[in-house]
């Protein structure tokens, strides 16, 4: 939590590598993520990261392509990609028969948030970071959004880092706040 420029979002580009560190390192289970091997590749995508503006991240021409992105990337099989975007749409409250072959970007706001929270989901990943995720969101869609994320972490039990600058938002819905 901070204010605006204060290094909330080039903090957390450290932990899958988009920014490597000018000096020291940024280790994940004990591995640095800027080294060049498997076991490197391996703890940068143990990190998921949703940006602030779902739309700079989402980019296939169907919702279904862009959420399989991620698995085939990683070398999921074909059923495995198919059943990790199944499992990711109805996690967040998309429908698969509804919104599987749409086009992203004739989504509202709140929906390409999903898309891009599925995309991430899919690929399975052990932290998820949410850059500002509920900016933009009208007070039910903010709702609706945290609950979803509580649900994610007490369903996968997988660790979520949020970035905000809402102290109603932090206060209500997190454990610990840096």
């Amino acid at each position: 939590i901070g204010h605006t420029g204060s290094g909330k979002s080039t903090l957390v580009q450290h932990l899958n590598g988009l920014i490597k560190p000018l000096r020291g390192k940024v280790t994940i289970d004990g591995i640095d993520i800027a080294g060049r091997g498997s076991d490197a590749k391996q703890a940068r995508q143990q990190v998921g990261m949703v940006f602030q503006y779902p739309e700079h991240q989402i980019f296939a021409e169907t919702v279904y392509e862009d959420i399989a992105f991620g698995p085939r990337n990683r070398g999921f099989s074909a059923e495995e990609v198919d059943k990790q975007v199944h499992e990711a749409m109805a996690f967040v409250g998309l429908d698969f028969d509804t919104f599987a072959q749409r086009s992203p970007f004739q989504l509202s706001g709140g929906q390409m948030r999903r898309v891009a929270i599925a995309g991430i989901l899919a690929s399975d990943p052990d932290i998820l970071v949410l850059d500002e995720p509920t900016v933009g969101l009208d007070p039910r869609g903010k709702t609706e959004l945290m609950e979803m994320l509580v649900k994610i972490q007490k369903d996968t039990n997988k660790s979520i880092i949020m970035i905000t600058h809402d102290m109603h938002l932090m206060l209500e819905y997190t454990n610990r706040s840096i």
